[in-house]
């Protein structure tokens, strides 16, 4: 895989809109405003908002081909080091006949998302670019009252630094679901509760591989598009997945879950890690779904971590698409053992 370049003091990064268009309705310009001053102050960082990024949901909606637009001139601009997403949605796959792969492939730049962008970090694995599962402006970067320093803490590990990333230590707290939205709430910070750690749920070794996945739902609505890899793409890989605040039923769960393992998947990856599910709904009927799965796939001996920190949960750790990570089951340990960009 390709790796962007690392981030520096002073660099240029861009804010696009290719799923929804919140981020330019008026009622949400001040969480918008507060991530743009988030990235200023707290990363040192210029902030270039791309033309059509905050017109609006409709307007966003309407017209997938300024979205790719936004992302094809901030892949050219020799200016922008990075392109952040405002935030997810539910049909950014519709970009893909707009977007210039030929610019995407030639200009390697750290891309960050979660949620639905995982259809557009395979526009970008698919093309041999490593990408990065991680913050979106409105929700992390904006957070309320203050950025978690677990979030930041791997923001600079994983942009700021060329030093292999390391082991990534379990959250100490996880904040409840739910961002108080309006305005008259930007100084009520959120609840949160002790977070009691990592979870092996399936497999007891040490594997290594590279990552790739995504949100669970998108990653099964890609199914069947050209956007899917290759099932060879799995071989030796290191599967993550994670829901959406959506809180899908363990039935529909167990069809989906049942989809991936009937394509082959759990029969060529060396170990998954599982993103708790929001507010801990469903963390036990997801849990033992994982487990029948699994059984039914033959491999009761495929390494599980359950209950890890990525995707939507507040805070986050990144996940760089295509490095080679180790997944330990014995002792709980997650390790991402390269760098995600290079000097």
């Amino acid at each position: 895989m390709n790796k962007p370049k690392k981030l520096r003091y002073g660099d240029t990064v861009s804010i696009v809109s290719l799923s929804s268009g919140l981020a330019g309705d008026d009622s949400i310009r001040w969480r918008t405003e507060q991530g743009i001053k988030r990235l200023e102050d707290v990363f040192g960082l210029k902030v270039k908002v791309m033309p059509h990024a905050l017109e609006g949901i409709d307007y966003i909606y309407e017209n997938p081909e300024n979205r790719a637009e936004d992302l094809n001139d901030a892949l050219r601009n020799p200016e922008v080091k990075a392109i952040i997403c405002c935030i997810g949605g539910n049909e950014t796959i519709r970009i893909m006949p707009y977007v210039d792969f030929e610019a995407l492939r030639n200009n390697p730049k750290i891309f960050s998302g979660y949620s639905d962008t995982t259809a557009n970090h395979f526009m970008f694995y698919n093309n041999g670019i490593s990408t990065s599962y991680g913050p979106a402006l409105l929700t992390d970067f904006a957070e309320n009252v203050v950025m978690d320093e677990y979030t930041i803490d791997s923001i600079k590990r994983t942009w700021f630094s060329s030093d292999d990333i390391g082991r990534i230590e379990p959250a100490e707290t996880i904040r409840e679901f739910g961002l108080k939205w309006d305005e008259e709430n930007k100084d009520i910070e959120r609840s949160h509760f002790t977070n009691p750690g990592y979870e092996s749920i399936n497999g007891e070794s040490t594997v290594q591989g590279h990552l790739i996945g995504g949100c669970f739902e998108v990653f099964n609505n890609m199914r069947g598009t050209e956007i899917f890899p290759d099932i060879e793409v799995f071989d030796g890989a290191i599967l993550f997945l994670e829901t959406s605040e959506v809180h899908i039923d363990p039935k529909f769960f167990e069809d989906y879950l049942r989809a991936l393992s009937v394509m082959g998947i759990f029969e060529w990856v060396n170990g998954v890690i599982v993103g708790r599910p929001q507010d801990g709904i469903y963390y036990e009927e997801y849990k033992e779904i994982w487990r029948q799965i699994l059984k039914e796939a033959g491999r009761e001996d495929l390494p599980v971590l359950y209950n890890m920190n990525f995707g939507h949960n507040e805070p986050k750790f990144i996940l760089p698409y295509g490095l080679q990570a180790e997944v330990d089951t014995e002792k709980l340990r997650f390790t991402i053992l390269e760098s995600a960009v290079i000097d």
